[in-house]
């Protein structure tokens, strides 16, 4: 009888856990195994064992985890705006010192801003006044690539 007793005390402190974990992460991962740690509490107070309660606890976790998290992190993170220097990935920008990645050197002008920037590809040079295509952020570089190249990475 304590065995029974100990397994429901055993998932709400899964339960619990989980739960705190996702609010002190906000990741979207751990939430979906408290949704499984939920299953497996009711499925507890039947007679089914404690081997098949944790397989229903992985089962259920990891299916929410692989279909439903997706969909939730596009819900969640629809609308949401990019601030600062991740909005500069995908603009374009125009070179205003040649792009030399040997020799650590180059320059672009984006909205109205001069910053540092490296070549996507590290054998590439891009002279002064090309029209260039953000594709990342590197401490405090941008990394570009020549517009109309863009298609061909990848």
């Amino acid at each position: 009888m304590g065995i029974e007793l100990q397994q429901p005390v055993f998932w709400i402190i899964i339960f619990a856990a989980m739960v705190v974990l996702e609010l002190l992460t906000m990741g979207l991962t751990s939430i979906w195994f408290a949704g499984g740690a939920l299953v497996a509490l009711f499925v507890s107070m039947t007679k089914v064992g404690f081997p098949a309660q944790m397989l229903l606890f992985l089962a259920v976790s990891f299916v929410l985890l692989i279909l439903v998290r997706p969909w939730a992190k596009k819900r969640f993170n629809h609308g949401r705006v990019r601030t600062n220097v991740q909005s500069l990935i995908g603009q374009s920008a125009i070179v205003i010192e040649d792009i030399d990645n040997i020799q650590a050197k180059g320059r672009v002008s984006v909205r109205g801003q001069e910053w540092a920037a490296r070549s996507v590809d590290e054998t590439e040079s891009i002279p002064k006044d090309t029209q260039v295509k953000i594709r990342d952020i590197s401490g405090v570089k941008l990394i570009v690539e020549t517009v109309g190249k863009e298609n061909t990475a990848g």
